[in-house]
């Protein structure tokens, strides 16, 4: 790999079964979690799950993969993918 080169950004999915399993693919990192949150980084963005009884029972950084069991009650993205010029680009319209 060249220096300075950015690493591709993995493919990002999700899966909900029954509000009870949550499968996720494109995890850059966990931030933080307990039973009632769990905040993980994707190359699209900070992504939220909020909840009761929430645990990670399969987490692979290498593999950008993570598996959450308990009650899902919301999925919330924030922060996102930054787009080249975003700020200048809106202001010179």
């Amino acid at each position: 790999m060249q220096k300075g080169a950015e690493t591709p950004a993995r493919e990002h999915a999700v899966t909900l079964v029954d509000r009870k399993r949550l499968s996720l693919t494109g995890v850059e990192d966990v931030d933080c979690f307990n039973e009632q949150l769990v905040v993980l980084r994707t190359g699209l963005g900070t992504l939220t799950v909020a909840g009761a009884g929430l645990n990670i029972s399969r987490l692979s950084l290498e593999e950008g993969r993570v598996e959450v069991d308990g009650e899902v009650d919301a999925l919330e993205y924030s922060g996102g993918k930054k787009k080249p010029g975003g700020l200048m680009r809106r202001v010179f319209r």
